[in-house]
Parts: structure tokens; sequence; C-alpha cells
């Protein structure tokens, strides 16, 4: 029953995100109040892939190497300072088109290099293959992109102490349930 709730929780996830895309006329239709619903629906997404992925058997699948631990948390450092790079207001946000989903990407692909189990590579397979159609969904809506004007080097500096920041405070939340560290 844990599998199913984690497979439904990424799939509501992925029409929570997708659905302004995929159906813009009904969602045009939602007006303001459609926000709310969207936020609700990927609330609820959220919570059934934690409990579902925490609630699932653990299911070997591979047997990841030890010093993937290390690339994990280098990937992490990457992925954080990509998903603040969006909303930045330095230099870095002029760099990719789409710095949040490449931070997410990231961040997925971080994660299925640690954990070998089956629900981890729904879970972080399934949230990478969202991403990654999401970029391609929004690339092909709106071929053209127009970077955005460089900020100050100011607000990079911001960034990579922001970035730091983050990523301590999600390692010491993490220890709580698992050590991210090598060992």
């Amino acid at each position: 029953m844990s599998f199913f709730i984690l497979i439904l929780g990424v799939a509501l996830w992925w029409g929570g995100h997708l659905f302004k895309r995929i159906a813009p006329d009904a969602r045009a239709r939602m007006g303001k109040g459609g926000k709310g619903i969207v936020a609700a629906v990927l609330g609820v997404s959220i919570l059934l892939m934690i409990f579902g992925y925490r609630g699932t058997e653990f299911i070997p699948v591979w047997f990841p190497p030890a010093w993937t631990v290390h690339l994990n948390n280098l990937m992490m450092l990457i992925a954080i300072f990509l998903l603040g790079a969006g909303s930045s207001k330095g230099r870095a946000r002029t760099w990719f088109r789409h710095p949040m989903l490449i931070g997410f990407t990231i961040w997925t692909v971080a994660h299925l290099l640690v954990n070998g189990d089956l629900a981890a590579i729904v879970l972080f397979g399934g949230l990478g293959l969202w991403s990654l159609t999401s970029i391609f969904v929004i690339n092909r809506a709106t071929p053209e992109w127009h970077r955005p004007p460089a900020g100050a080097v100011g607000g990079d500096v911001r960034l990579v102490v922001i970035t730091l920041v983050v990523f301590a405070v999600i390692a010491g939340i993490h220890s709580i349930f698992v050590w991210p560290f090598p060992g």
C-alpha cells in the first residue's frame, strides 16, 4: 500500500505542476482560486511521497559504492546553488534558462547515486523525469529565451553564502534520519 501511496504522490506532483501547461484553458477558468487548489494538490503530493517512501519496504536494486556519498554532497551544493540562482539578483541567474529545474534534476540524480532501493528509484527517478519533462514542455511552448540582465557580483556572493547555510541546515535535518556524510 505504501508503494502505491508513493506512486500517487509522484503522479500528483507531475499533474499539479504540468496542469497549466497541459490544460491551460481549464487552469485559466479556475482563476486566482486555482493557485490555491494547485498548491493544495502539491502539498498533498509531498505528504504522500514522504509517507509512501518512508513506509515502503526496502527492496535493493543496486548497491551504491561508498564514494558516491562524496559526489552526492558536491552535487547537492550545486543543486542548492542553482535552485537559489533562479531567484538571485546576481549574475548566476543569467547562466541557464531553467536554473531551478536544472538544480532540481541534479538533486534527484545526486539522490539516485546514493540510494539503490526501488522506492528511491521511483521517487527520485520520477521527480527527475518530471523536471526534465518540464524543461522540454516550457522550451517547446516558448522556444525563445531572453537572458535576464546580469546583476551585481554582490548578489552572487549572497547566493554562495545562502547556499552554504541552506546546505548546512539540510545536512543537519537530514542527519536526524540518515547521516549524509562519509562514515
